[in-house]
């Protein structure tokens, strides 16, 4: 990756589509317990509506067409078939936590990078991609498109990014993002959520099962070192804009911050297995392209 620490260039993340050419999010080899009887870690690309026909003995009565039926007065029934192109939505967290790091390169630095190398995977294999960007004051949502046009849309608009004013006006949460993540995507979508889910709460997991109801959710959690460990007993001056603090640190402080790290990774991960969602962590120190080759389940050896 470019030496890029606190912010990314359009070169770069066109740069990155040089890497994905084996990468690709789908037939991993498992049951999705949601996702029908075929071999797939996700449900597979998403149905669009075919045609209507008269209802036969042995229809699926939840596809009847009520509309059709009231207007002929005969029972009739949808069809539908498989989408060649299967929408693929990136949500990119653009908050003021995401502009950080002690070590390797700010947080939304790895989630533009992150997001960039998901983005030419999608290009390549054929699917359509879209994309949130969203963060204190506002939320960006970019419809499913398919083609280089449309990555470079969508990369242009990471490039972008910088951290909102931090002023006393009314925020909007994580939940209030994932609840419009869900109103924009589609189902049968493909959707990655670029996070250090910081605020997570009981509202945000209603959020993301109410997602994970139609369509398939990966969740990546990015972190920089210092949010999972405290460094050794002492005083340490930070900076944020004008904002200045100190940290006393003792083992004990050091203990319980690491245990509360822990504890929320685990219930991303514990909430992920129960619901067969994919779920990964990379720090500001890792290269990404490995973590997202584990996500799909690509031996790195396929990449030499």
């Amino acid at each position: 990756m470019e030496n890029e620490v606190a912010a990314v260039s359009l070169p770069t993340l066109i740069g990155l589509s040089r890497n994905v050419a084996r990468l690709r999010f789908s037939h991993h080899g498992r049951h999705a317990v949601q996702g029908g009887a075929y071999l797939s870690a996700f449900k597979g690309r998403g149905m669009e509506f075919a045609e209507t026909r008269p209802y036969t003995a042995g229809d699926d009565i939840r596809n009847l067409d009520w509309r059709v039926t009231a207007r002929t007065g005969k029972t009739h029934t949808k069809l539908f078939q498989e989408e060649r192109e299967r929408p693929v939505f990136i949500a990119v967290d653009a908050r003021r936590s995401m502009f950080f790091a002690t070590r390797g390169c700010f947080k939304s630095v790895l989630a533009s990078q992150m997001a960039a190398l998901i983005a030419w995977s999608v290009m390549q294999h054929g699917d359509r991609i879209g994309g949130q960007i969203f963060s204190e004051r506002s939320s960006l949502e970019l419809k499913p498109e398919h083609g280089r046009r449309a990555v470079l849309h969508f990369l242009r608009k990471l490039t972008e990014l910088q951290p909102a004013a931090d002023d006393s006006s009314e925020e909007r949460g994580l939940p209030e993002a994932l609840t419009r993540l869900h109103r924009h995507v589609r189902p049968g979508s493909l959707v990655f959520l670029l996070s250090d889910f910081r605020g997570y709460s009981r509202a945000c997991e209603t959020a993301l099962l109410r997602l994970r109801r139609h369509s398939d959710v990966v969740l990546l959690k990015l972190y920089d070192p210092l949010e999972s460990t405290l460094p050794d007993q002492g005083r340490y001056d930070f900076s944020f804009g004008r904002r200045r603090f100190s940290l006393h640190a003792t083992q004990r402080a050091a203990d319980a911050y690491t245990r509360r790290f822990q504890e929320n990774v685990e219930m991303l991960s514990a909430l992920s297995r129960s619901r067969h969602m994919r779920f990964g962590t990379c720090s500001t120190q890792q290269d990404p392209l490995p973590v997202l080759m584990q996500i799909a389940g690509v031996s790195s050896q396929s990449f030499r």
